[in-house]
Formats: C-alpha cells, structure tokens, sequence
C-alpha cells in the first residue's frame, strides 16, 4: 500500500467521533422535539386555556352552559377542540398568533368583565373571521355536511343545512354564539342577510 493511499484512509478514531457527535446530534433533536411536542400539547388542553383569569370568568363560564360542554352523548369538545387547528403547520400558526393574546393577558386589557364586555364584539370578529376564511375547519373535525343524516334531523335544521351547502356557506356563516354570548351589538340581519339561524348562549 502506498504512503498516499494511507494518508487519504480515514483513521479509526476520526470515524468514532465522527459517529459519536452525528449520534448526540441526533439524540439532542429527539430530546429537543420532544421536549417542544410536550409543551405544545401542555398548552393544548382547556385546563391551561382556563388558567388565565379573562378566560376563566368570562367565556368559559358562558361555555359550560352550552351543549358543546355537556349533552346527551357525553361528548365535550374543549377549547381547543374548536380554537386549536389539529394538522401541525396551522397549529404552530395558531400558537404564535396566540403570544398576541399573552401580551394583552399581561398588560391587563380584559381582565375584567367590564373591559372584556367592552372588547367583546371586536375579540368575536377576529375569530368568526378566521373561522370563515378556514371554511370553519376546526367545527369539521366533528361536523361535516357530508356525514350529516338529513333525515335524522328536524324539518328547519335539515332545510338550512341542505340550503347552506348549496349556498356554499360554512358553519360560522350561521352558528355565531353556539358556545359563547353574542355580543350586544350584534346584528344578525345585517350579518348575514337572508340566514335565520343564529344559536346563541343569550336566547
């Protein structure tokens, strides 16, 4: 074997630390992913939705009133059943777009009923706003026009939910104040001309 072929052979030992720190590179990703993962989902659950005051003693007490809290089949959907995106890009959206919120949590901008009222109907467009532009994905995971059963339904709701679909409409369109009050300047007529089902915790 020549001199040059010796030279240009990697030595044992560079081969070792080069597998030892592409090992704890790996390790160190899997560590770090999962550590990110855990505090996804540890801000993913109604408890830490509920943690903060504003939340607390506002929407969620208008939210246990609801069906989507407590119903004949025992099927709850929580917080973030219905405000947290499921598929991993939009949720990662949905939690840097939430930091918003933290800075308002902080500065104390609704942290009492009377400023939430006062911010009530702005805070209700910017989600019912987001709900259309999504085609109201996060109602989808658990309701879909395709799976309905319009037989199983009553007259008027099997009517509008056959008429919203050949309108094109989501479910927003119709369902503003399903699980929370609908704010007092609320005008539904002037909404959504022509739409005659507006559910809401105040009726």
């Amino acid at each position: 074997m020549s001199d040059q072929s010796k030279t240009s052979a990697p030595k044992p030992r560079a081969r070792r630390v080069t597998w030892l720190i592409l090992s704890a590179g790996i390790l160190i990703g899997i560590l770090f992913w999962g550590g990110f993962n855990t505090a996804m989902e540890a801000t993913n659950t109604e408890q830490f939705c509920i943690s903060c005051h504003e939340m607390k003693v506002n929407v969620y007490q208008e939210y246990t009133d609801t069906i989507h809290y407590t119903n004949r089949t025992g099927v709850r959907a929580t917080c973030p059943d219905c405000h947290v995106p499921k598929d991993w890009v939009h949720k990662i959206v949905r939690k840097i777009q939430a930091s918003n919120e933290l800075y308002h949590h902080f500065k104390g901008d609704v942290d009492t009923p009377e400023k939430f009222e006062a911010q009530r109907i702005r805070l209700a467009q910017n989600v019912w706003r987001t709900m259309k532009a999504t085609d109201s994905r996060e109602c989808r995971n658990c309701h879909d026009f395709e799976s309905m059963n319009y037989n199983k339904q009553e007259s008027r709701s099997s009517q509008s939910h056959q008429d919203a679909e050949d309108a094109g409409l989501t479910c927003i369109d119709c369902h503003k104040g399903i699980a929370h009050q609908l704010p007092m300047e609320y005008d539904p007529e002037q909404d959504a001309p022509g739409q005659s089902i507006f559910y809401s915790v105040r009726d």
